[in-house]
């Protein structure tokens, strides 16, 4: 076997399932503003998912289903599928705290404009260099596959970030221990099982259409430090914003402190996610635990709810050809 065979990334079959959207729904009736009791500054960090998540994942929806007629395997297309619909409910789901919060005081709208722009205009069906000529979408060709195999290359990084966050809040007992919100805890855990339970789907799809390490790792550089940027904008926003701090600041000393106890992934651990996914051996079907998601889905409240409900796939146009938007957005 050559070396560079040795080197190819090697999924753990027995960590493979098959997905499914689960038509999940939330109370927020009762809860409150600082979900985690006495820690406005770790609420508001994790608050911050609920200001990306649902552009983001309409992102991932429209990217994929764009790269969808160059998918050749049939179980991967079928992977990609169930992704779409886990993704479409993930930004629902994530869309409805929004209002709540709203009620509780704090207008996340100013925010949330941003994180549209970011995904509909910078990272839409036009590069960030034509935007600023305002363009119309790249016409097939060789540059509108490029810059497609760019964001699914960024899709395969994010996703890197999300299985970790959904593995981190799965054994979060801190969150338990300070007494979190029932309703959020079930929400932050049932997104993170299912993003356990798809984690290895945006990576498979990069290998199979593109694959190229040195794309990998530009669009890991890309990925990762927007994440980190939006995620500590989105704390200060939340923070300056929230009407029961008047004096409100996001600090990196909270954010360590909230590391260290557990209610907040560590640094350290977030960290080794760079050499993590930058190995060339890397495969995302090696972290977390695929027997671990399903169980939690089979007890969460919501999810075992959603069993009871009449199916509504949220991305019932998934096998469909996006109709392209007259500015390009996703």
């Amino acid at each position: 076997m050559s070396n560079t065979a040795s080197l190819r990334p090697r999924p753990v079959a027995s960590e493979h399932t098959p997905l499914k959207a689960r038509n999940v729904a939330f109370d927020w009736a009762d809860t409150p503003l600082h979900w985690i009791p006495g820690d406005p500054d770790s609420t508001h960090t994790i608050n911050v998912l609920h200001l990306l998540l649902p552009a983001g994942e309409r992102w991932f929806v429209h990217v994929y289903k764009q790269v969808l007629p160059q998918i050749r395997d049939a179980r991967l297309r079928e992977d990609v599928i169930g992704f779409i619909g886990q993704e479409a409910m993930h930004s629902q789901a994530h869309d409805d705290v929004l209002p709540h919060l709203e009620r509780l005081g704090l207008d996340p709208t100013p925010y949330t404009a941003q994180v549209d722009w970011l995904f509909e205009k910078l990272l839409g069906d036009r590069p960030p260099l034509l935007n600023a000529w305002a363009v119309p979408p790249l016409p097939p060709g060789r540059a509108s596959q490029w810059w497609l195999m760019e964001r699914v290359a960024i899709i395969a990084a994010i996703e890197h970030c999300t299985a970790f966050l959904g593995d981190w809040v799965l054994n979060a007992e801190a969150l338990d221990a300070r007494g979190a919100d029932p309703t959020m805890l079930d929400l932050l855990r049932w997104h993170g099982a299912e993003e356990v339970e798809h984690r290895s789907v945006a990576f498979d799809l990069f290998l199979h259409v593109d694959g190229g390490y040195r794309r990998r790792v530009r669009t890991w550089a890309t990925a990762f430090s927007a994440l980190v940027f939006l995620w500590q904008r989105g704390t200060r926003f939340f923070m300056e914003n929230d009407p029961s701090l008047p004096d409100g600041k996001a600090s990196f000393r909270e954010f360590f402190r909230a590391g260290r106890e557990g209610v907040l992934p560590a640094p350290g651990a977030m960290a080794r996610l760079v050499p993590q996914y930058l190995s060339r051996t890397y495969h995302p079907s090696r972290y977390g635990s695929t027997e671990q998601a399903a169980a939690y889905l089979a007890g969460s409240p919501a999810a075992t709810a959603a069993e009871a409900r009449p199916a509504q796939h949220p991305a019932h146009h998934a096998t469909q050809q996006p109709t392209q938007h007259p500015t390009g957005a996703a």
